[in-house]
């Protein structure tokens, strides 16, 4: 998550670009300069627990983050166990969070920042395997932004005051089976 105090101005690459594209936030930054594969993938996410320890109770992986879509593993360990052996409700959660958090360093542009508000979780079955979670917000074509509280990439330029952007978080086991699903919504606003 992007923990900039509000009295702090955006960073250097945070100042916008005459009709160039939006700037990204410092994590979506370091995450690009990284190299593609297992190996950026796991120094990334090695960091990243580091930047936010709870994060690693679920030993994630961060395996695509680009705007709009974000996708983050966890391995089954005796750690995240409940009393059944299966993954434990609340580490899913963690890893819906994580996806989450990383879609909106993605997604939302250096210029704005990004906070959880409210999330709710249905889960569906037990999940006895490793677990992917996948981040996914529809893009606008048009460019015409999103409405309020929509899964879909707003307009960000269009955002003064604030507004709520909505989540959806899918948690698939090994198998493709829907174990957990999630919707975070998430406060946006200008810095």
């Amino acid at each position: 998550m992007n923990a900039i105090p509000a009295d702090r101005t955006p960073p250097a690459s945070a100042a916008p670009a005459a009709d160039g594209p939006a700037p990204v936030s410092p994590t979506y930054a370091l995450r690009k300069r990284l190299p593609a594969g297992r190996l950026g993938d796991a120094l990334f996410s090695i960091g990243l627990c580091a930047r936010v320890p709870y994060f690693a109770t679920v030993l994630p992986t961060v395996k695509v983050m680009e705007p709009g879509r974000c996708e983050v593993t966890a391995p089954k360990w005796w750690g995240i166990h409940n009393h059944l052996g299966t993954f434990h409700a609340i580490a899913a959660c963690n890893l819906a969070e994580m996806a989450m958090g990383m879609l909106c360093e993605a997604t939302v542009p250096a210029t704005h920042r990004w906070i959880p508000k409210a999330m709710e979780v249905e889960y569906l079955a037990k999940a006895t395997t490793g677990l992917r979670a996948i981040a996914e917000l529809e893009t606008d074509a048009a460019g015409g932004g999103a409405d309020q509280g929509s899964d879909a990439v707003p307009d960000f330029d269009a955002i003064t005051e604030g507004t709520e952007m909505a989540v959806p978080v899918r948690i698939l086991d090994r198998s493709g089976t829907l174990v957990v699903r999630a919707r975070i919504t998430t406060w946006v606003t200008p810095r």
